[in-house]
């Protein structure tokens, strides 16, 4: 009887053993991507949703419409925690990282102490209800400002950070990415008969601030150069309209932007107008009307819809912060 006991319990022990050998796996972290938005058209977002589905065969993966919107951040976490994430990637699919809405999502999620003056402004934006990532594309509003938020359970100050119960990093948004390179290239490609003739014109929403800027033209050199480099275009150009703006500011991007055509035009060559966004869904109108009177031609899309872009997701998770 002893001996039965000896070895049971060294059978018990080998179990315990093999399952402690097995902890590991079954313990190891669950990176979920909270992917950030801006929310627009049903078509935009279904779009981003279509992105959010890809990346989501490789990582739990839930999208938060809006600008800084608090409300869809919280209910992404908490869909993202509800999967089991044991810590969370937030991936803004923005144009460029040099944007109040970042430094205020950033706030949002902890990882800056100051609230950003515009997060107020933000705050008072009215998003509708968006459902989840996994259910489908959603039914957006058609104002481009329109983003999409769970509502929150209880009143909660919009402007107050989110307590994150698990370890959180954000990455940067696209600025200079080689990938957005390649798709401006193939934008532009998709509108051109004869490169060398022609000239390329990367246009931008850009932000108000001038510091702010100066950093998207320098992100959208980079670009450039990834377009000249595959391709040679007579010229590859970098702007931004900053619609945002007071009049004075967008009365003098509109000038620049005419100026800049006008002179490729003048010089025989043919403008290729690419606008670097997101999606169209309202922008690219305004970039027509500036441009009304002049020749030129633009392309019939924006960034969006690309399958590299969930490629981007994908790397910018890997790589983390540390870009």
């Amino acid at each position: 009887m002893k001996l039965r006991l000896n070895l049971s319990i060294a059978g018990m022990a080998a179990l315990l053993v093999a399952g402690v050998a097995a902890a590991p796996s079954a313990s190891a972290p669950s990176t979920g991507v909270l992917l950030l938005a801006h929310g627009g058209s049903a078509g935009w977002n279904a779009s981003v949703d279509a992105v959010a589905r890809q990346v989501d065969t490789d990582h739990p993966t839930e999208v938060a419409f809006g600008m800084a919107t608090r409300a869809a951040i919280a209910g992404a976490i908490e869909r993202l925690l509800a999967r089991g994430v044991t810590e969370i990637v937030a991936v803004p699919l923005f144009v460029s990282s040099h944007s109040s809405v970042i430094t205020s999502t950033e706030y949002l999620l902890g990882l800056r102490p100051d609230a950003p003056k515009d997060l107020a402004l933000f705050a008072k934006m009215n998003h509708g209800a968006h459902a989840p990532a996994a259910a489908g594309p959603s039914a957006g509003a058609d104002d481009p400002h329109a983003a999409h938020a769970a509502p929150a359970a209880a009143p909660v100050d919009p402007t107050s950070p989110i307590a994150v119960r698990v370890p959180l990093r954000m990455t940067p948004a696209f600025n200079r990415h080689p990938l957005v390179a390649a798709i401006a290239t193939d934008r532009a490609r998709s509108i051109s008969t004869d490169p060398a003739r022609e000239a390329v014109v990367l246009v931008a929403h850009g932000p108000v601030p001038d510091d702010d800027n100066r950093k998207w033209l320098a992100d959208m050199a980079v670009l450039a150069e990834g377009v000249r480099a595959a391709v040679p275009f007579a010229a590859v150009d970098v702007i931004t309209v900053r619609d945002d703006a007071g009049p004075a500011m967008r009365e003098a991007a509109t000038r620049e932007l005419r100026a800049l055509v006008s002179t490729h035009v003048a010089a025989g060559r043919r403008v290729l107008v690419v606008p670097h966004l997101m999606s169209f869904g309202g922008i690219e109108q305004g970039v027509r009307k500036r441009l009304e009177g002049l020749d030129y031609t633009m392309t019939s899309q924006a960034l969006l819809p690309d399958p590299r872009v969930a490629d981007w997701v994908r790397a910018s998770v890997s790589a983390g912060a540390s870009q």
